[in-house]
């Protein structure tokens, strides 16, 4: 059904703590901290405040996947800590002028790792991809080989796994495309699937957008689009939506509302970002302290 790592890990924890149910629960809490954990970090570099940080992590509370959906460890739970990590370490490669070997590798290593639990990662490291080339054309203007070692890492990890798609006749990603629903589809479903889609996702989100609202003073922010972080924010959390937005579209494909479970990991941070002249932190603090 799915690329191996949710395998790998139950495994490695059943051969620590054997058929225990509660070690099955204590794996996906701990996918879920070191994600988020990951998040703070990042949110951490972006406000350099850690109230601000410790904000962008609460909020996440009021979004369905990180809460109720949480206990049972599956492809979408293992998705998480790669995908917050591919996030991080991505972002010390775009940040920083000197571009460290370290960091290239990391990319390539939790990129792959986060492909090989679910393919849908692919739609954050193709975001990242295009990010790199927006940041190579318009800033940069040259190309440091350097940036080589993510795709040379991500590339001889998955060898393994491409043997065995041969091997397997791509039984995966078949199962995949079935789940999608590709095989009965119509003209109407270009734009039934992508209606259903975006309308659910309004949905998911709306306890999150309530919980935005108590923290500020009044709506109101200011995009621009020159700025490096909002850039960067922008392209890890609403590309990826629309990227797998326009696939259904384009393929008439259903999205199944479980898939969507890693994409939201830094709206948090891109909320608070964009209010954080707007947030209460006065009423904030008096709460927590």
């Amino acid at each position: 059904k799915h690329p191996p790592m949710s395998a790998f890990f139950s495994e490695l924890f059943f051969k620590i703590f054997g058929s225990q149910d509660w070690a099955y629960y204590l794996l996906s809490q701990l996918f879920v901290i070191i994600s988020f954990y990951y998040v703070f970090k990042f949110a951490d570099e972006i406000f350099k405040d850690r109230l601000l940080s410790l904000i962008s992590i609460f909020l996440l509370e009021g979004i369905y996947f990180f809460n109720f959906t949480t206990p049972e460890f599956n492809v979408n739970v293992c998705q998480l800590p790669f995908w917050s990590l591919t996030v991080y370490y991505s972002w010390q490669v775009y940040n920083k002028k000197d571009i460290r070997f370290s960091d290239c590798f990391l990319v390539g290593l939790f990129g792959a790792i986060g492909f090989l639990s679910k393919y849908l990662f692919a739609y954050l490291l193709l975001s990242i991809f295009i990010l790199f080339i927006y940041f190579f054309l318009k800033k940069e203007k040259k190309f440091d080989f350097k940036y080589v070692i993510i795709i040379e890492i991500f590339v001889v990890l998955l060898v393994p796994h491409i043997i065995w798609l041969f091997q397997n006749d791509f039984i995966t990603i078949f199962y995949g495309l079935k789940r999608s629903g590709l095989e009965n589809t119509n003209i109407f479903d270009h734009i039934k699937f992508p209606t259903i889609f975006l309308f659910k996702q309004i949905g998911i989100l709306i306890p999150f957008f309530i919980l935005n609202w108590l923290l500020i003073k009044n709506i109101k922010f200011k995009i621009n689009l020159k700025d490096k972080k909002l850039i960067f924010l922008i392209f890890i959390n609403l590309v990826p939506i629309i990227l797998i937005f326009i696939t259904s579209l384009i393929m008439g494909s259903k999205i199944r509302t479980m898939w969507m479970t890693p994409f939201y990991l830094f709206f948090g941070v891109m909320s608070v970002y964009l209010l954080k002249s707007r947030i209460n932190t006065k009423k904030i603090k008096s709460f927590l302290y």
